[in-house]
């Protein structure tokens, strides 16, 4: 498919609406769902779905052949719904700058946060995960909600693959902490990510309004 979407992308470059049309059409459900994890506004989820594909749009002639498509798309995305939630909160959230002090959770083991997190209810996880700072939930939504790779989050987000999975088991732990003392034991973020958009054209319940309510037009050059 990512072939294909870069045919759509150079024709869209020399003037073609229509390759356009059919880049938005494929990514425009997982562009919305990834805003709505972020924002946890349907109204704002589509608003910047739409300012997503207006970027992308006047920066097609940015982008590089040897950077997969999709994690270009994300990185736009994800960038301006950060850019919007400091607006929204006038608060000083964390640089998606790479750490100097990197704690990495190893491969294969489970810690007591993913223990804590497993009993608590999809809604209360996606309470827990909008608490989380951009620098931490944005790596997260990307992992277990997108399914993308730690190479492909890096990529996305201009860091290591190490910073990565750092930012993620940061993300578990504060989210832990913030699970009621008495629980123990329900379902983990990874569970949770099965049931949402995992690639470009699949499709998401996140929110009350189904992305295709609604068209993302080419803007007018």
């Amino acid at each position: 498919m990512e072939n294909q979407e870069l045919v759509w992308l150079e024709r869209a470059r020399r003037g073609d609406q229509q390759a356009f049309a059919r880049l938005v059409e494929a990514y425009q459900g997982p562009v919305y769902n990834l805003a709505y994890r972020m924002l946890g506004n349907a109204t704002e989820a589509e608003d910047a779905t739409q300012e997503t594909f207006v970027r992308v749009y006047t920066k097609l002639h940015t982008y590089q052949p040897d950077r997969k498509l999709s994690s270009w798309v994300f990185s736009i995305a994800s960038h301006y719904c950060i850019d919007r939630l400091r607006r929204r909160s006038h608060t000083s959230f964390l640089s998606l700058d790479e750490d100097p002090l990197v704690t990495v959770l190893p491969s294969g083991e489970q810690g007591p946060e993913d223990s804590a997190l497993r009993t608590e209810t999809r809604d209360e996880i996606q309470e827990l995960v909008a608490q989380l700072p951009p620098a931490y939930r944005v790596p997260l939504i990307l992992r277990y909600w997108q399914d993308m790779s730690y190479q492909e989050i890096a990529d996305v987000l201009g860091l290591s693959v190490q910073a990565v999975k750092s930012r993620l088991h940061r993300a578990r732990l504060q989210m832990t902490e913030r699970v009621p003392a008495g629980r123990a034991g329900a379902p983990a973020p990874a569970d949770l990510g099965k049931t949402g958009a995992t690639k470009a054209g699949a499709t998401d319940d996140a929110g009350p309004h189904g992305v295709d309510r609604w068209a993302v037009a080419a803007p007018n050059p």
